[in-house]
Formats: C-alpha cells, sequence, structure tokens
C-alpha cells in the first residue's frame, strides 16, 4: 500500500525544523545564514528564537518566490532567472511581518525547556545584562545556552521531536 506524504490537517510544514536549528545553531555552523557563535559560550534563548524566526522567513520567502517564478516561466515559455527569483524573494522578505511565522518566543521558550530536561542544552555561566529602556528599572541578566555533549550525541529523530524523547 502506498501513503502520500503529507501533513495532516492543520499540521505546520517548515523548511527546516527547530530541533535542527538550534542544534546547528549552538554547534556554531551558522544555519540559514545565522551568525556563527562560539559553541564553548553559547548563546541567549532570545537570540536564538530570533535568527530561528528569520531563517524560516527567509527560507519561506525563497520557496514562494521560486515557485512563482517556475509559474511565470511556464506561462511565458522561457527559462527560470536566478536574478529574478533573489528579486521576488526581497519583495516576500520586506512585506512579510515577522510575527507571520507561528514560532512565538513563548512556544520557543517551553521547546527550550524541554530541550534542559533531556540535558541537551545548559547554561554556560555567560551572562550579559538586558538592555531595558532608561526609565525602566535593570532587568534580569541573559543567561547563554551551550550544547552538551549528550545533545551532540542525541539522533536527528529524537532532535526532530524532543517530546518523545522525553516522554517515550
Amino acid at each position: 500500500m502506498v501513503e502520500l506524504l503529507r501533513p495532516t490537517k492543520g499540521g505546520f510544514l517548515r523548511p527546516f525544523g527547530c530541533g535542527w536549528f538550534v542544534r546547528e545553531f549552538l554547534m556554531g555552523h551558522g544555519p540559514h545564514g545565522s551568525p556563527n557563535i562560539d559553541p564553548s559560550v553559547g548563546a541567549p534563548q532570545s537570540d536564538i528564537c530570533y535568527h530561528y524566526k528569520k531563517a524560516l522567513l527567509k527560507a519561506i520567502a525563497v520557496d514562494r518566490a521560486t515557485r512563482q517564478e517556475e509559474r511565470q516561466a511556464k506561462r511565458e515559455k522561457r527559462l527560470i532567472s536566478p536574478d529574478r527569483i533573489e528579486r521576488l524573494a526581497t519583495g516576500y522578505l520586506l512585506r512579510t511581518p515577522y510575527k507571520s511565522s507561528s514560532c512565538r518566543y513563548h512556544s520557543f521558550v517551553v521547546y527550550f525547556s524541554n530541550l534542559q530536561r533531556l540535558g541537551w542544552v545548559e547554561e554556560s555561566g555567560e551572562e550579559e545584562r538586558s538592555a531595558f529602556q532608561d526609565n525602566y528599572p535593570r532587568g534580569y541578566p541573559r543567561k547563554f545556552f551551550r550544547l552538551t555533549e549528550a545533545g551532540r550525541a542525541a539522533p536527528e529523530a529524537a532532535w526532530a521531536n524532543p517530546l518523545a524523547a522525553l516522554y517515550g
């Protein structure tokens, strides 16, 4: 029996998973144009979430632009132009609001706490002061997180679904 590959109704289709991105980011590989970090120092949760959302938006914009250019090229009976794809992707990226990707910060924090409970990420001991506006009292320091050896050794399937790894 052949089973079609498609998401279930209401499911989200992502170009890459959050777990994969967090792992690659904390390893210092700079996935999808995000900055390379020092793996021994790590990064704050908010920075990881920000770069994940930006990478998601960029990948979605390129995907939309590619599909649009393929349709136009087929309709006009011409070759696909990478320059047009890049121009369309830039336009999509400029018009897409930051909050349009479904990963909200609270959801990311809950997801990240599961990674902490699994022992895949830990605080690195580095901190930096929060940058609130001048009229507010000092905020809590931003704590940096890094990947543990258990996180490096965890299989791809476990990173794709940390809840299954946590609860079995």
